[in-house]
């Protein structure tokens, strides 16, 4: 992969990922490390909850993405370092068997004025399903290195 740096970046570019599977196992192996509430763990508890099933955690949903974004085109320089997010939201769950892929949308270049060895873009990330329906979005601000002299 080609490393990106600040001025390889544009308001308008979209990056997109392969797609990754979330199944069952890995719903119940993150949930009961690091979100352990019923709707995640137990079927038959979820099934009586808002969700009427088993779902992932939108954390979890969070974990793929990233994994997804690193694994695609987009390949800031420096890696993917977030110094800030605008925006989260899960507008649906995310349940057992879904296959995921995200889509980023470069909204805004800035280089900084102080340290100009960087700047910081500004980015749109939706992760779909297979379905095409967005489990989750969140615009976030990304530190990138400009191109060394």
């Amino acid at each position: 992969m080609t490393k990106q740096y600040l001025e390889d970046f544009a308001a308008g570019q979209v990056y997109r990922s392969n797609r990754l599977q979330v199944d069952r196992g890995q719903i119940l192996a993150f949930a009961s490390q690091f979100d352990p509430q019923p709707y995640h763990l137990d079927e038959e508890l979820a099934r009586k909850s808002v969700f009427k099933g088993l779902v992932a955690s939108g954390w979890h949903t969070a974990a793929v993405t990233m994994r997804l974004l690193v694994e695609s085109d987009f390949q800031p320089a420096d890696g993917i370092l977030g110094v800030g997010l605008e925006e989260l939201s899960w507008p649906r769950p995310v349940r057992p068997g879904d296959e995921l892929r995200v889509e980023s949308e470069v909204l805004e270049v800035r280089p900084s004025k102080v340290r100009t060895d960087r700047g910081v873009i500004r980015v749109r990330t939706t992760t779909f399903n297979q379905n095409g329906q967005p489990v989750q979005i969140f615009t976030g601000n990304l530190l990138v290195p400009r191109r060394p002299a």
